[in-house]
Parts: C-alpha cells; sequence; structure tokens
C-alpha cells in the first residue's frame, strides 16, 4: 500500500470550503465526511481532512492559528505543466480564492499560489522532468 498523506485544516464555514474546492475539481469521500467534516481528495495517496473550528480543536491543546493573519502551513502541489498550474490556480482566484504571492518563474520551474477561503496558502507547481532527471 502506498503511503498517504492526511492534512487536517481547520475551517470557518465547512459548506463555503467544499464548495471552494469542488469548483476546483475536488471532490470529498463521502465515507469520511459529516456535518463537522470533510474529506478532501486531491490524489490517490492526498487528501485533507477539513474541519470546523471546534471539531479540529478536538485534536490539539493549542490555539487554532487564524490563518487571515498566520501562515501555519503552506501546502503545496504538483501540477503537469505550466498550463495546469495556471488553470488552476486561475480558478481557484475565480472561485472566491485570493493572491498568495508573486508568481515564480524560473523557466524549469514555474509556481503560483493562492489562498482558499479560510487563508490557507495553497502553491501549485511544475517542474520540467528534464530539469528533475539531471538533478538525480
Amino acid at each position: 500500500m502506498n503511503q498517504m498523506i492526511f492534512v487536517n485544516l481547520p475551517v470557518k464555514d465547512l459548506e463555503t470550503t467544499k464548495g471552494f474546492f469542488a469548483k476546483l475539481g475536488f471532490s470529498c469521500n463521502p465515507q469520511f465526511t459529516d456535518e463537522n467534516t470533510a474529506c478532501l481528495v486531491i490524489s490517490d495517496t492526498i487528501f485533507a481532512m477539513l474541519l470546523t473550528e471546534p471539531r479540529f480543536k478536538e485534536f490539539t491543546k493549542k490555539d487554532v492559528v487564524d490563518a487571515s493573519k498566520s501562515t501555519e502551513v503552506i501546502i503545496a502541489l504538483s501540477a503537469e505543466s505550466r498550463e495546469k498550474v495556471d488553470e488552476l490556480v486561475d480558478t481557484a482566484l475565480a472561485s472566491g480564492g485570493s493572491p498568495a504571492n508573486e508568481p515564480i518563474d524560473h523557466g524549469f520551474m514555474y509556481g503560483r499560489s493562492f489562498q482558499d477561503p479560510d487563508h490557507h496558502i495553497w502553491e501549485v507547481m511544475w517542474m520540467d522532468p528534464a530539469a528533475v532527471q539531471e538533478q538525480g
């Protein structure tokens, strides 16, 4: 079995956040989704557990970060092409997301970022496969 990652993110309004990510083409696994939690399926091995803030608080003794004021994590996703980077980020921005950082363009590597409705930062990156092979 491939190793999987489940990123847990606190959200203020679960339905708004689910709707935002649905517009980006992501689905939720209904088996692990209820009124307080949604299992966002990013790929076969990557998931984001979207938890209402009270539910998220059940998993930590620390304060929940206000992501509009502080950054607790930057989630980076790979994309298969520069065009896919632009497509996903443009869709996020048109669907209620907001800009996060300036685009990165090194020729062999290209990336853009956005903030979701809860201000979590998502980076979408493409790297030329030939450049990756040269590094190996």
